[in-house]
This record gives structure tokens, C-alpha cells and sequence, in this order.
């Protein structure tokens, strides 16, 4: 291992490869990434694998559109087949509540060029010919939504890095960043020690813990999110399905198995828990075949978790710690950290090596939860 790197990412997932590859791609040079297991390992390959543009808040659109905007070319551009597929969301709404805030969102989402819109129960069940509309009141389509393999994205984003120059070092786990008058000197691991003056911290849910290795506190939380898949069943439908007030996501993909899953917020503990519980296979199970009756026979054939690593206000941290030189952040994603990749990972090395940033970062910096400007995202499962 290398004694001394320009750059440290802490965390090889998505969003750390993501950052390597456009900071190499500008030509930095000398760039380490530490990941404490393998490659998509955590949260980044235990995703439910979607990507939308219809949320409740500008910088959340605007983040989603433009990161969609780079899935849409980025098989040509890292030379690897992410399985791309393009198929639209279909978001539920089952209260007048719901309807209303769609409305919103939708006049927000149409005013930044997102071609979503609200669709009658009976239009809704053209798009996803199976759909049970009983007591769907509405829903939100966008087709330029979509799926993604997380794995197949996170391999191509490490291999295009590795390709230009960055070291990617597996088994690797960070254990203290070692720092002096509010600088960074080193990054102690379990496998030595490395001299570095910048540290990016992208540790997906461990980011807290990767914050106080430098003594700072960085004010997200990480709950386990549940996730199951089906065996393989002739195609049924295409685009994902959603509901913010039922609480679920699901979707068919190309393969022709079913993949789907909620968090439990008001009832998961904060923490690592990322075992599967019979409770969130049945309750899943029962959703998806309340709205989709046909699939009432197909067997699941898995279930996993993974992380959400929430922020207060569920949009991410992006940018430089101001008490702390060199320490940057991309986390807080709250759920959204594979889909935002693409784009945060541009903007975080374009703020890392000082350039004309592509979208301001500054509403997304740690200072607003202190300035209570927080920019709350009403659109989360």
C-alpha cells in the first residue's frame, strides 16, 4: 500500500468511486480509495436500483434530471453495459393530501423541463396493464425514470477510475484521520498509514462514524431499509411503482423478476442492523399483491437490507467541513445516494479541485442544518 496519496475517499460504493473517477477524469492525480469490504458491498449493492426525477424540492429535481441525464450516455462513457432501462415511475396517491402535493411537484418537476404528470386511475392501469386501481385516487408519471443495475454501476464506476490511475484498495478499513490546527495530516488504516492533507468522506451509512474519526460530528443517522426479489415470471409491466402514504416501491425488471421494499422509519432503531426480518417479507408481500393481484402465486427467492443514511432534512451533504481543511463530505442521501451519484460525484471533485461548479453547492453544504435553512424533501419512501 501507498505511503502518501493527494486525495483519500473513504468508502469505495457508488458514491466514492463516482467522486474517483471525475476527480482522475479532470487529472488529479494520486487518488486512494479505502473500502473496508468489497466492491458494492454495502449499501450501494443492496439497493432497490431505481432513479427518479420526481421529488419535492428543486435541488432534489435538479440533481436527479442531471444525474439521469449522464445514466443516459454512461455505459458509452465507462466502456461497461450498466443495464440501463428507462422505463418510467409510476407514483400512487390514495388522499386528496397526496394529490395535492403531487400537484406541486408536478408544476415544480414541469418547470425544470421533467416531463412528469398526473394521471387518472384509469390511465394509470394503461401504463401498468395489472395494476388494482381500488381507491387510487391519482398518480405521478414520469417516463424518462427508470432502473439500473447498482452493481453493474458501481464495478464500471471503480474500473474506469482504476484505469485512470486510482488506487482501489479492498479489505482497507479507515480507523482514524489524524489531523493539527485543523488540517488533515494522515488517514490511520488497518493496513498502515497514509499522508494526505484531503480526505473525502463517502462512506454511505457509516459516514457519522468516518466524521468522528476526525472529530467532527456530522448530523445523519443510518436505519436498515428491507428489500426483496421473485423468481422470474413471464413480463408483466415496466415501470416502478410507488406509493409515499403505503409505503412501498416495486418494480418488474428486464429479467422478469419482481424487486421491491420500504423502511420503516417510526419503528427501526438507528444503526447497522442489516439482517432481514419475516415481518418486512410478509407485510411486502401482502403490498405487492393487494396492487398487483396476478403476482399472488410467484415465490420470492430472497430478501436483503441495507442502509438509508438520513439526513434531518432527507437531501444530501455535499461539500468542504468549514471547521476542518480538506475534509469533504458526500453523504446524508437519505435513500437516494445511488441515483444522485453520477452528478454528486461531479460536483464534489469539481468542488475538491476548485473549478466552475456545473450546479451551486452551497444550499447543500453541513451549515444549514446550524443556520436552520434546511430544505425539507416531502417525497421519501
Amino acid at each position: 500500500m501507498i505511503k502518501s496519496a493527494d486525495i483519500v475517499i473513504v468508502g469505495g460504493g457508488v458514491q466514492g468511486c463516482s467522486i474517483a473517477y471525475n476527480l482522475a477524469k479532470s487529472g488529479q492525480k494520486n487518488i486512494v480509495i479505502l473500502e473496508k469490504d468489497t466492491c458494492a458491498n454495502g449499501s450501494s449493492g443492496r439497493c432497490g436500483a431505481g432513479f427518479r426525477q420526481q421529488f419535492g424540492t428543486e435541488m432534489n429535481c435538479i440533481l436527479a434530471r442531471e444525474s439521469i441525464r449522464i445514466l443516459e450516455q454512461l455505459s458509452e462513457e465507462l466502456e461497461y453495459d450498466i443495464e440501463f432501462n428507462q422505463k418510467g415511475y409510476l407514483i400512487l396517491a390514495y388522499t386528496e393530501k397526496e394529490v395535492s402535493q403531487f400537484k406541486k411537484n408536478i408544476q415544480l418537476q414541469q418547470s425544470l423541463g421533467i416531463a412528469s404528470r398526473l394521471v387518472k386511475p384509469e390511465e394509470a392501469r394503461k401504463i401498468v396493464p395489472p395494476l388494482n386501481i381500488k381507491d387510487v385516487l391519482a398518480a405521478s408519471y414520469c417516463p424518462k425514470d427508470g432502473n439500473v443495475n447498482p452493481m453493474l454501476t458501481t464495478f464500471a464506476y471503480a474500473e474506469a477510475a482504476q484505469r485512470l490511475g486510482v488506487k482501489y484498495y479492498k479489505f482497507t478499513a479507515a480507523q482514524k484521520i489524524e489531523t493539527e490546527d485543523n488540517r488533515i495530516l494522515a488517514v490511520l488504516t488497518n493496513r498502515g498509514r497514509i499522508l494526505t492533507n484531503r480526505v473525502v468522506n463517502a462512506a454511505g451509512g457509516y459516514a457519522r462514524e468516518v466524521g468522528e474519526m476526525a472529530g467532527i460530528e456530522i448530523p445523519v443517522y443510518s436505519q436498515r431499509h428491507q428489500i426483496l426479489v421473485t423468481e422470474p415470471v413471464i413480463p408483466l409491466w415496466e415501470s416502478m411503482l410507488m406509493s409515499f402514504s403505503r409505503n412501498f416501491y416495486f418494480q418488474q425488471l428486464p429479467n422478469g423478476s419482481i424487486v421491491g421494499g420500504y423502511g420503516d422509519p417510526e419503528h427501526e432503531k438507528k444503526g447497522h442492523d442489516n439482517g432481514s426480518s419475516w415481518q418486512f417479507v410478509t407485510t411486502m408481500a401482502r403490498k405487492m399483491t393487494d396492487l398487483i393481484p396476478i403476482i399472488k402465486d410467484v415465490r420470492v427467492v430472497r430478501q436483503w437490507a441495507g442502509s438509508y443514511n438520513m439526513s434531518p432534512d432527507s437531501q444530501p451533504i455535499l461539500g468542504e467541513h468549514p471547521q476542518l481543511k480538506g475534509y469533504y463530505m458526500s453523504v446524508g442521501f437519505s435513500g437516494h445516494g445511488f441515483m444522485l451519484a453520477p452528478i454528486s460525484g461531479k460536483m464534489l471533485a469539481q468542488c475538491i479541485l476548485g473549478e466552475e461548479m456545473d450546479l451551486p453547492i452551497d444550499k447543500l453544504d453541513i451549515g444549514r442544518f446550524a443556520r436552520g435553512e434546511l430544505i425539507l424533501e416531502p417525497s421519501v419512501v
